[in-house]
């Protein structure tokens, strides 16, 4: 199975830092938040990761080079204007799915987490096409995502909803019919939700949505410190 991190993004809320470097570059505990990923895809197994990237993206490529030095094998899938979620995970795929497995794990660039990607398993449920780790919701995002269910279901409907860490598990079929003007992953991934075809684990542990220069600065303190971010 290959891994997919998302680093297209430009990064608008975490200006002016990202005017000169792409977000996935931003270090936080003395490394890139992107090689954070990496070493945890490297730990949980994988070795074919492939990266999408637009802004500023050479220097993700002159940074990571072909994944040598993290014994994993890299590819990278250039998309000039960046794309959306899912319209970037639709232009990756024949990157992602050459070797004919059509599970594929992916991963915001932007986040941080101590979750153990190797505990993302392929479903036991045949019309499942994907699975989203959960978390708690952080204090800039009180109202959640989605509702896990008690058999393990996600759903749109009904209160007590969790945060989407930006770590899934995902199905090829999951964007039939779809091209890389696909727009948002979320909206693909309800629909799936209507046909109950999506399905969650709840991680409990540290988890950052390193979406603002403050949340970066606060994560590197903690790293740096040899905290956990809670």
């Amino acid at each position: 199975m290959k891994a997919m991190i998302l680093a297209a993004g430009k990064g608008e809320r975490m200006r002016p830092l990202t005017l000169t470097t792409p977000k996935p570059l931003l270090k936080a505990g003395g490394k890139p938040l992107i090689v954070h990923h990496l070493e945890h895809l490297r730990d949980a197994g994988f070795r074919d990761a492939v990266i999408n990237h637009a802004w500023l993206g050479e220097q993700i490529e002159q940074q990571l080079g072909n994944g040598k030095q993290f014994d994993l094998s890299i590819r990278y899938s250039a998309e000039g204007e960046p794309l959306e979620t899912a319209g970037g995970i639709v232009r990756a795929l024949p990157l992602l799915t050459d070797q004919g497995d059509d599970w594929f794990l992916v991963i915001n660039g932007d986040i941080w987490t101590d979750f153990s990607l190797s505990d993302l398993q392929r479903p036991e449920q045949d019309d499942c096409l994907a699975v989203l780790v959960m978390t708690d919701n952080p204090k800039h995002h009180p109202e959640g995502d989605f509702r896990l269910e008690a058999d393990g279901a996600l759903t749109t409907n009904g209160g007590s909803k969790l945060t989407f860490t930006g770590i899934s598990l995902l199905h090829r079929k999951l964007f039939n019919g779809l091209d890389d003007t696909a727009g948002k992953l979320g909206p693909v991934l309800r629909r799936a939700m209507t046909s109950h075809q999506v399905r969650g684990i709840y991680h409990k542990g540290g988890w950052v949505d390193v979406g603002t220069p403050t949340r970066l600065a606060e994560l590197d303190r903690q790293l740096t410190g040899g905290g956990q971010p809670a």
